[in-house]
């Protein structure tokens, strides 16, 4: 299943320019593949530049690797959620905050990429264990319609995202 497979109503249009980054990505390979790239681009960056801010009030790279920590967590979590049928509707989470609260700064790459080959990993086996139907299934969040495998082709491109700007702003 690619991202062509969606439908346009199984996620906010916001994200299309995360969906849009994912490239050629599947549901099967994507997490996989799109985490073994970043984790050898994460782990290439010099060490005196994982605390470079670019511009005062940017995240540094170490707080940005947490954020993409994070917003998998968020995501995942409403993935497994709308794939259980839960009806609840899941508020957005604020970013901003997640940022200046995860003291990321204090924390080594190694604890830092631990985690997120952790989290990546539990992903991927979390996508692995959902039926088709599952991951066709439309819970709401942040007030728009989404899916658990929206969330997959999100994923990647946000992680994209965030890589092309750690090469174009920090590197």
């Amino acid at each position: 299943m690619t991202k062509e497979d969606l439908a346009i109503d199984e996620y906010n249009p916001y994200y299309q320019q995360y969906i849009q980054k994912a490239g050629d990505a599947t549901i099967s390979e994507g997490l996989k593949e799109n985490g073994d790239a970043t984790i050898a681009f994460l782990e290439s960056i010099p060490e005196e530049k994982l605390e470079y801010r670019y511009e005062e009030g940017k995240w540094t790279i170490k707080e940005i690797i947490q954020h993409l920590i994070d917003t998998e967590r968020v995501f995942t979590y409403r993935a497994l959620c709308i794939a259980r049928k839960d009806k609840t509707l899941f508020p957005g989470y604020d970013q901003d905050e997640y940022a200046v609260n995860c003291e990321a700064n204090n924390r080594s790459m190694y604890s830092l990429m631990n985690e997120y080959k952790t989290v990546r990993l539990a992903s991927i086996i979390l996508f692995e264990s959902f039926s088709s139907e599952m991951l066709k299934q439309i819970g709401i969040a942040s007030n728009s319609n989404l899916s658990p495998r929206a969330v997959v082709f999100i994923t990647i491109g946000h992680e994209n995202h965030h890589c092309e700007i750690i090469k174009e702003r920090y590197l």
